[in-house]
């Protein structure tokens, strides 16, 4: 009598425990949480850093190439640690443990940005590597407790796969278009802490399992009290920032606009002539010089913050109309709430990306275009290009002036980039700045900052300019013509197929002002 044989479609994996407890809905259900909570906690950790590294292309390289190592760890040890352990003792301690390092991150990257900076990189990466990892390890933790034939492991194995990455299109989408914008960062990631320990609870009485929940729920408990007392806090939370209005105690009507640690605008809400920041004053001195006095202007602005220069064109110039693109709506209600704006001052914010609104504009609409627009200290890489430079030229009449506001420092490689790329496209093209980091004193070493480029298809008048920077008390120059040229060098023009505004820039102080 031969022995009887089973079906290698029947066979099942002596080493793996049936799925008691864990039906193909649970199953999909914590591989979907965990999926989407690891993209949450990505994406979230970029808007609490930002205050501290800058909102750059570096730092989001950072997060995103940190989250994918923790991603890749988590899924190779989460599935050779399930073929040594019972699957079912792993779950609730992969989801706790990961909900309460969620929970404590606000507090702890915020203390140690304040107290302790030099180990702030560390920290971050810890914050996004450990709960990322153990999180993305339930995925295969509970594909090993859903394989129980050799005949459904394609199935399992590509049904799991698939719920895991719409779990993570939704935990992406789900933060950027409605979590971000309605709640601030910390309740996003306290609240994300808790869901993950009460599954954890679930887990724990369907599987009988582990029992370390009570404990981590009073760490998440712990990590809620501590952000309301740890530093860093804002009086709002916008799309894009971190944000307060500072009072001036020398100044009654003075409020210092701050964004992501770093000080915007500053406006004077019953003064708006007053301009307290130099490159404001710098600005200011060119559209004095190039336009006749009280002249009423048409002027677009590339960026809004406190709207600090169109209320100066307000009130020195009656009748003018300024169109500002201000990307952030929650700067915007600041203006509007805490900043005096008033309907009647002939300011329209609109909330748009400024490139979008550029395009938006019909041909020689335009006296005046003013770049303002900054994400941390760097411009936008998009609004610095030849392209976007030809679209201001376009919008411009024939007499109108361009004039923006830059930051940079050490050799000026992206300022130098910049009005490169303004040379290509206008015909009458100057910087405006303190006179080492513009070339014209080569025996003093430049320590960077804010410059001021303008540029226009008509002649400035430079000395009118200079005349007015003098009277504003400012001991910023003007470098033009060959003066300009031997600063530029060999800058490379930066252009929508290249544009490496992030990696120009050079190393600043992220405490900084503008």
């Amino acid at each position: 009598m031969s022995p009887v044989t089973k079906s290698s479609s029947s066979l099942v994996d002596e080493g793996t425990p049936r799925n008691d407890g864990l039906g193909p809905r649970a199953a999909a259900v914590l591989v979907f949480g965990s999926s989407a909570a690891v993209l949450v906690v990505e994406i979230v950790a970029l808007r609490l850093l930002a205050p501290y590294l800058g909102l750059t292309l570096e730092t989001s390289t950072m997060v995103i190439g940190i989250a994918l190592s923790a991603i890749a760890v988590g899924s190779w040890l989460g599935g050779r640690i399930a073929d040594q352990v019972d699957p079912r003792r792993l779950i609730g301690p992969s989801l706790g443990v990961s909900g309460a390092v969620v929970a404590l991150t606000p507090a702890v990257l915020r203390t140690t940005a304040e107290w302790a900076p030099a180990m702030l990189l560390l920290i971050a990466a810890l914050t996004i590597l450990v709960p990322g990892a153990l999180l993305s390890a339930v995925t295969p933790i509970v594909t090993k407790l859903r394989l129980t034939s050799l005949a459904e492991t394609g199935a399992v194995v590509g049904r799991l796969s698939g719920v895991g990455t719409v779990g993570a299109i939704v935990g992406t989408v789900l933060t950027g278009f409605v979590l971000v914008s309605r709640l601030p960062v910390s309740g996003i990631l306290i609240g994300l802490g808790t869901l993950l320990v009460v599954g954890a609870a679930l887990v724990e009485w369907r599987t009988r399992g582990w029992s370390g929940t009570p404990a981590l729920a009073l760490v998440v408990v712990a990590g809620g009290l501590a952000t309301t007392v740890a530093p860093g806090g804002c009086d709002t939370e916008t799309k894009y920032h971190c944000a307060r209005v500072v009072a001036d105690p020398d100044r009654d009507g003075g409020r210092t606009l701050v964004l992501d640690g770093l000080r915007h605008s500053y406006v004077d809400v019953d003064d708006p002539t007053f301009l307290e920041f130099e490159y404001v004053r710098a600005i200011a001195s060119v559209a004095d010089a190039a336009f006749p006095e009280r002249e009423p202007l048409v002027a677009h602005h590339l960026g809004g913050g406190g709207l600090t220069f169109p209320r100066y064109l307000a009130a020195t110039r009656p009748g003018t109309r300024s169109l500002v693109s201000e990307i952030d709506s929650g700067v915007v209600r600041i203006n509007r709430d805490q900043l005096g704006l008033r309907s009647e001052a002939g300011i329209d914010v609109r909330a748009e990306d400024g490139r979008l609104g550029l395009r938006r504009l019909d041909a020689d609409s335009r006296d005046l275009v003013v770049g303002d627009a900054f994400g941390g200290v760097s411009v936008p890489w998009h609004l610095t290009t030849v392209e976007a430079m030809t679209d201001v030229r376009r919008v411009l009449n024939e007499d109108g002036l361009y004039v923006a506001n830059l930051i940079d420092h050490g050799g000026m490689a992206f300022a130098r980039a910049e009005a490169a790329t303004l040379s290509e496209t206008f015909e009458h093209v100057a910087v405006v700045g303190e006179p080492a980091d513009i070339g014209l004193d080569p025996t003093a070493t430049s320590e960077g900052g804010n410059l001021v480029v303008l540029a226009s298809n008509r002649p400035v008048d430079l000395a009118a300019t200079q005349e007015a920077l003098d009277a504003r008390q400012t001991s910023w120059k003007i470098a033009t013509g060959d003066d300009l040229t031997s600063w530029i060098g060999d800058a490379q023009l930066l252009t929508d197929d290249y544009a490496p505004v992030d990696q120009l820039l050079q190393p600043y102080s992220p405490r900084s002002s503008q």
